[in-house]
């Protein structure tokens, strides 16, 4: 039953030398181990050259448009089919000299 004590300590104590030599081979701008470190520079906040609020409104309004040509080509394009429909169609009753009504 002690094998496994053992064998556990010279694991530990092995691990033990392992992180004592890794200390040693740091180098010197890292510090010591367990030292404040000095933080990295921050960055300035992106300037993009107008506000936010202009940038959503100016993406509004483009989204805007573009729903609005969309509409416009679907309207455009439902009387042409419409109109192509009527024009086809054939009047029960009507004579073929007088045409669609």
């Amino acid at each position: 039953m002690s094998d496994w004590k053992a064998e556990l300590d010279a694991l530990v104590s092995e691990t033990m030398d392992f992180a004592r030599s890794l200390r040693s081979q740091l180098p010197s701008s890292m510090g010591k181990p367990g030292s404040i470190r000095p933080e990295p520079a921050r960055l300035e906040p992106m300037n993009w050259g107008g506000s936010e609020r202009e940038e959503i409104q100016r993406r509004v309004a483009s989204f805007k448009a573009h729903q609005q040509r969309h509409t416009r080509q679907r309207e455009d394009y439902a009387a042409s089919e419409w109109k192509r429909m009527l024009a086809s169609r054939t009047w029960p009753g009507a004579s073929e000299q007088s045409g669609p009504r």
